[in-house]
């Protein structure tokens, strides 16, 4: 069968030079004290580099190696929201020029999500039609925008000319609003905790602003499972009935919504795919591996989903991403 990763990321050394010389020292380039090369925001390592961010030989391989026949590559955090116009736009422009490049050099096992400045909606749109234009075949934004929240008037325009072009976009975590205040900086709690928690809080927001409403072409995939969304939906659903402040926005169940929302399958555990898959339906997940992060090890997510029931596993690893993505 056909294994589709829908979430695995590349950098490039011209972006990290952009984020380091744009973000007006926000970000910079350092070691940590094993000795990894990483991306820190003040004292704190934000990401950890390795060779495949770099290398699109060296994924290919890799990817052989596991079988994975495709991989649809999208930017990581902090991605483009660090700068001013000029410097946000210009980075969206190079690693969508370098993600399209890789495309026509492996035009059977590379595929793209757009990069876009989102703080600057008509810089943003401007690129989304660029970057569709060089082959990407969906759009990556991050579960927050430097702290303000996807379902902000201010992004409501490329939120409509995404949906009218009814492109898939997988929201991706980056720290959550407030890390200093959560001391959550240490023992890597931003990583295991932060960033599922900002998937989730983005997810929810979502559903109860009644976002899917005033967007039905779009199609919304959850890194890391959506967070722990299939673990709350059912909880969004009793606030529903509980309370008159979550029916503000939406008429119907909580739980109604994830007819919009995918998942992905990266959630280490077989115990945790089950939940995922008993609640969003085998159908809604997709395979997706974090490769080259220090966690994303393709085989050991592939492994994972071969435990799900025979029936599902084509959809996941690969018949659900051929059909949402257009593959």
């Amino acid at each position: 069968m056909t294994i589709i990763d829908i979430h695995t990321h590349m950098l490039s050394r011209g972006f990290l030079d952009a984020l380091v010389t744009g973000s007006a020292g926000q970000y910079r380039v350092g070691r940590v004290p094993a000795g990894d090369e990483a991306i820190f925001t003040g004292d704190t390592a934000f990401v950890t580099l390795t060779p495949g961010m770099f290398d699109y030989g060296l994924r290919v391989s890799a990817m052989d190696a596991a079988g994975v026949d495709l991989a649809v590559v999208s930017l990581t955090c902090p991605n483009v929201f660090w700068g001013d116009a000029q410097a946000s736009a210009a980075a969206a422009r190079l690693i969508n020029d370098d993600m399209a490049a890789a495309q026509s050099e492996y035009p059977d096992r590379i595929r793209f999500l757009a990069t876009i400045p989102w703080q600057y909606p008509d810089l943003a749109m401007a690129e989304l039609a660029r970057a569709c234009e060089r082959g990407a075949v969906g759009v990556m934004v991050l579960a927050n925008i430097d702290g303000v929240s996807l379902t902000d008037p201010a992004f409501a325009p490329v939120w409509a000319e995404i949906d009218r072009r009814a492109l898939p976009v997988l929201v991706h975590p980056t720290s959550p609003a407030g890390v200093e205040q959560m001391d959550i900086s240490r023992y890597h709690l931003v990583w295991s905790v932060g960033f599922t928690f900002d998937t989730t809080l983005a997810l929810s927001r979502m559903i109860m602003d009644g976002f899917f409403d005033r967007y039905r072409n779009l199609t919304i995939v959850g890194g890391h499972a959506g967070g722990y969304l299939p673990f709350v939906l059912s909880r969004l659903d009793a606030g529903y009935r509980s309370f008159e402040s979550c029916r503000a926005a939406i008429d119907r169940l909580p739980s109604s919504y994830a007819e919009q929302i995918y998942v992905d399958s990266i959630v280490y555990s077989p115990e945790a795919l089950r939940t995922t898959l008993d609640v969003m339906g085998s159908d809604h997940v997709l395979y997706g591996s974090d490769y080259p992060h220090k966690n994303g090890r393709m085989e050991e997510i592939i492994e994972i989903v071969g435990t799900a029931p025979e029936s599902a596993r084509s959809a996941i690893l690969g018949g659900t991403a051929e059909k949402i993505f257009r593959l």
